[in-house]
């Protein structure tokens, strides 16, 4: 990793000085000698509250962007609402936490849904989640800016593009000096209270924002903490070309995230559904335009990533394809990966989130050498609050075994898995059935059936991981122009594990709450607990994959299939990281349409899978001689 350059020796290590001002030392802490609460205050390595909440300053700015997204002829304007130390007016120069995003006008933010606006009479009272109750009486400011198209700003979202991205990145720019900004009075105001350090956080669509951002290599931008976020549309929309549904991007702009531009905003909408091009699945300058992976070599700030390993909402590809990048250009980084589906870690870990995100935004922005980047970098969650660490994700010791589809006994019984070859011509049929359940397609694992192929491996004489993304490759032909794939990785074997299909995606939300910060009569800090729910299962789907097979020279270009002729299908699983037990058994199921997670197929076509020239490439811990058949 980059190694951060150090802003002040060893004996200053204590004290972050917001201004010029002469310092005096005690044994644990520091604060600024001419100008109390100029700076600072750090004990055990830690800001410390010394700020008052209730009279922190609370304003809200407009900053002007280069945009016109709704081609009214006027630049677009962004609304911030920005709270920060009451000391700002008297010289106190301090960081941004910022949470950007599109849904504080109805949506709201968090597990309980928080918005600015609670009671609709115009003023945003609320600062939603823990941020502005932690981190302000700690010396920070807490900015929330209104994506482009949403409550008060200007303008119309367009689903991960250009403008959206733009709309943050320019307030960061005037919290740095290069943008105007103007307040409800329409004077400009500007950004002298800031250091201009900015880390930016949010989870879903919050989080995208600020992978976005990153992508630009905007100055100022010290670090991100995405949480479920995504990297690359295309992949929130689609799988190796397959639709998930159609309307997507339209919908998601029109419906879900403004509710007073529908109509000024409409050609937008259109737009943004036909360019997707719904019908081909494929891959365009549209998505293109919303991939920031492909713009990973631009990041300069620090990432701190958070995902659930069965998270089907932002699915792991995203995470995966991230982190590789970020990897690939040695950026500074942290991982934290759950057993939750969509969850915020202050959902499913909160006092150590707390801690660890207080202790990483004090050492990016306001370079307290608390020793977190010597830590760790990877979490990962293996059971319900049963966490390790490791040094890297994927592991450093998963190599990729060749894992082959063979034939059962006979024609009464399902394949078998090897690692050795498949001996003989061996050929299996099965038809797409656009009506059959993932459910039906795992169940019942030991019967045949004419809709999927099952494969198993014998009982594991010993525990099994798999860290990193699985490659599948099937030989087959088939009888239709077109249809759909469905591979599934199947633990077989009774265990208790996180529920994440359950309503919460693995939590339960309690009566009782845990404050974090202080709180006013219009904002607490107070918030409801939440708890791990489990079930105990025969099974677990481990991971999924799924492909249309038109794409399989490229998913930038449909290619109908010919009938009789012979491919050779390639694409991925969804990332995981995932310890099979010993005793249970490892399955891999393959299938044509999954209805619940894309478009189903309506051709019926017949596959003719060559079971010799197919195979899985599983990453196992520490190769093929930890796998045991």
């Amino acid at each position: 990793m980059k190694k951060k350059k150090l802003l002040r020796s060893a004996a200053m290590l204590a004290v972050i000085s917001m201004t010029l001002s002469t310092f005096t030392y005690t044994a644990d802490h520091a604060v600024a000698k001419e100008k109390p609460g100029q700076a600072a205050q750090i004990e055990d390595l830690k800001s410390q509250p010394i700020y008052s909440f209730e009279e922190a300053i609370r304003e809200t700015v407009y900053v002007e962007s280069t945009l016109d997204s709704d081609e009214n002829g006027k630049p677009d304007r962004i609304a911030v609402d920005i709270i920060r130390p009451k000391e700002t007016e008297e010289g106190l120069k301090v960081p941004v936490i910022m949470d950007a995003s599109p849904y504080y006008e109805s949506l709201g933010r968090g597990n309980e849904s928080e918005v600015k606006d609670r009671d609709k009479d115009g003023i945003n009272e609320k600062f939603p989640l823990f941020y502005d109750n932690y981190f302000v009486p700690r010396g920070y400011a807490v900015a929330l800016p209104e994506m482009v198209g949403t409550n008060q700003s200007d303008g119309c979202p367009t689903t991960g593009g250009y403008e959206e991205i733009e709309s943050i990145r320019v307030v960061i720019d005037w919290m740095n000096g290069s943008a105007k900004a103007w307040d409800e009075d329409n004077q400009e105001v500007k950004a002298d209270w800031t250091t201009g350090n900015v880390g930016m956080i949010g989870k879903s669509y919050d989080g995208t924002l600020a992978n976005g951002v990153a992508a630009t290599g905007v100055e100022g931008l010290k670090t991100i903490v995405p949480i479920g976020a995504i990297s690359s549309w295309y992949n929130y929309y689609r799988y190796a070309g397959l639709t998930y549904y159609n309307n997507g991007p339209g919908g998601l702009a029109s419906r879900v995230v403004t509710s007073s531009r529908k109509d000024a905003c409409k050609p937008v909408f259109d737009r943004l559904n036909a360019e997707a091009d719904d019908p081909s699945g494929d891959y365009n300058d549209f998505w293109d335009e919303r991939n920031y992976v492909k713009d990973a070599k631009n990041v300069k700030a620090s990432v701190f990533a958070v995902h659930g390993l069965n998270d089907y909402n932002v699915k792991m590809n995203h995470l995966a394809d991230w982190w590789t990048a970020l990897s690939k250009e040695d950026v500074p980084r942290k991982l934290w990966l759950t057993q939750t589906g969509h969850v915020d870690p202050f959902d499913f870990r909160r006092a150590e989130w707390v801690d660890t995100l207080h202790r990483w935004f004090d050492y990016w922005l306001m370079d307290i050498e608390n020793g977190i980047m010597d830590e760790p970098a990877v979490d990962i969650e293996r059971g319900a609050d049963v966490w390790e660490t490791q040094s890297s994700w994927p592991d450093k010791d998963a190599a990729n075994v060749k894992i082959r589809l063979g034939p059962g006994e006979n024609e009464h019984t399902n394949g078998t898995l090897t690692t050795g070859p498949v001996q003989g011509n061996v050929k299996q049929s099965f038809t797409d059935n656009p009506q059959q359940t993932e459910q039906q397609m795992v169940s019942n694992e030991t019967v045949v059936k004419s809709d999927r192929l099952a494969f198993l491996s014998e009982p594991l004489k010993e525990d099994v991981r798999f860290s990193g993304i699985p490659e599948i490759s099937l030989r087959a032909k088939v009888d239709k122009e077109d249809s759909n794939l469905t591979v599934l990785i199947v633990d077989y074997g009774t265990d208790t594990r996180i529920n994440h299909e359950s309503r919460g995606e693995g939590i339960k939300t309690l009566d009782t709450e845990s404050c974090w910060g202080e709180s006013i009569s219009t904002d607490d800090a107070c918030y409801k607990d939440t708890e791990k729910t489990t079930h105990t299962a025969s099974y677990e789907v481990v991971t999924r994959g799924w492909f249309d097979p038109q794409n399989w020279k490229t998913i930038e270009l449909d290619d109908s299939l010919k009938e009789g002729k012979s491919y050779k299908f390639e694409w991925n699983a969804l990332p995981e990281d995932y310890v099979f037990k010993e005793g249970h058994r490892i399955g891999v199921i393959i299938a044509g349409s999954d209805r619940r997670r894309a478009i189903p197929s309506t051709t019926g076509a017949t596959f003719e899978v060559d079971l010799g020239q197919s195979f899985i490439s599983l990453p196992v811990v520490n190769g093929k001689k930890a796998i045991g058949f």
